[in-house]
């Protein structure tokens, strides 16, 4: 799988003869492989180059492009001035938030061209997931929801935070993952007022709840999900705002749609939550964009005000969060149609005691 021609057909529209992508993300939706070089994508061909220790499994893995090996004499630089004035460019992309400033001064100064800021080229292709990449992600989202259903039969009282995320990242390996999407969040009690928590050596006990925020990566794609389950009986006021977050998170998936505007889908998760009365205690925005990245762009955000596009694959995770005492998230992944989105999350949402 790579994304040269979708890359190659937008270079007109940015006023640009090529575009250079230098980050791992960005290599990787570009080529579909992970080898950290250079590709220089331009209208009359296509370069990639990288180094001996991917040599070999780049040229059984890319196409669309020409391979080169760098050298201690022949850098990835050289390379790429080369491709420059091999191929007539004038003007080249890059992915600005990317680049250090270090690297762009050198380019700056060495390459024959102008460079031009351009990530948004490769960040408006990567916003719409094509079917193979969506279908990449189901499968992680499978696995995922998976090693949910064992880490449930698995905690016992008295087990550390620390513990369960240790055997969810096991369990997820287990059953296919590549790696993690990012280190798991498992807090419980009082530490779940903490939406980006880290897991220690607080055991989980009986009456309190336990959120566990995790993913994984399959064929270089994303799943994420979050699940808050209760450890023995929970208090009135637990299910109240389970309920709560439950029905905000209904909410913003029945307002989910290609060409809404972000900040209406959160904006309808956020009402619940207010009218319940706990406003405050939802601090984050209710969804972001993820794909080869755990955060990608656009987002379901009161600040976005753009409509979101077809394809989009999308989190849908409100919170409350009451400092010191508790907190619930629930999150699944949905991707964007013309007429709603597939939640693409198929474990329980409903309240589980375990």
């Amino acid at each position: 799988m790579n994304h040269l021609k979708q890359i190659v057909a937008k270079l007109e529209e940015y006023g640009l003869d090529a575009m250079l992508v230098s980050s791992e993300p960005g290599e990787f939706y570009a080529i579909g492989f992970h080898g950290e070089g250079l590709v220089v994508a331009a209208k009359n061909g296509c370069r990639y180059f990288t180094d001996s220790r991917y040599i070999e499994s780049a040229e059984k893995q890319v196409t669309g492009a020409d391979i080169t090996m760098t050298t201690t004499a022949v850098t990835h630089k050289a390379l790429a001035i080369q491709a420059i004035q091999a191929l007539g460019i004038k003007k080249l992309g890059f992915e600005e938030g990317y680049m250090t400033v270090s690297t762009f001064n050198e380019y700056t100064k060495e390459f024959p061209c102008e460079l031009v800021p351009a990530q948004k080229l490769i960040g408006n292709l990567r916003a719409s997931k094509d079917p193979e990449e969506i279908a990449l992600m189901k499968k992680a989202q499978e696995i995922t929801d998976a090693a949910f259903a064992k880490i449930c039969k698995f905690i016992q009282p008295g087990m550390t935070e620390r513990q369960i995320a240790a055997q969810l990242q096991f369990e997820m390996l287990l059953l296919g993952a590549e790696k993690m999407s990012f280190d798991p969040i498992v807090v419980s009690g009082p530490n779940g007022s903490l939406p980006h928590g880290i897991p220690g050596d607080k055991p989980v006990q009986k009456g309190e709840f336990i959120t566990m925020d995790f993913g994984c990566k399959y064929g270089g794609y994303c799943s994420d999900m979050t699940r808050t389950v209760a450890l023995g009986e929970p208090s009135e006021e637990m299910r109240k705002v389970y309920s709560t977050v439950l029905q905000a998170q209904l909410a913003g998936i029945a307002a989910t749609r290609a060409g809404v505007p972000g900040k209406e889908i959160d904006g309808a998760a956020r009402k619940v939550i207010e009218d319940a009365g706990y406003g405050e205690y939802f601090g984050h925005g209710y969804g972001h964009s993820l794909g080869i990245e755990i955060h990608e762009t656009p987002n379901a955000n009161s600040r976005n005000d753009k409509p979101l596009p077809e394809g989009a694959c999308v989190s849908a995770e409100p919170g409350i969060y009451l400092p010191g005492r508790f907190g619930v998230r629930i999150e699944d992944v949905t991707v964007l149609t013309a007429e709603g989105c597939e939640d693409i999350t198929n474990s329980p949402k409903e309240l589980i005691i375990l």
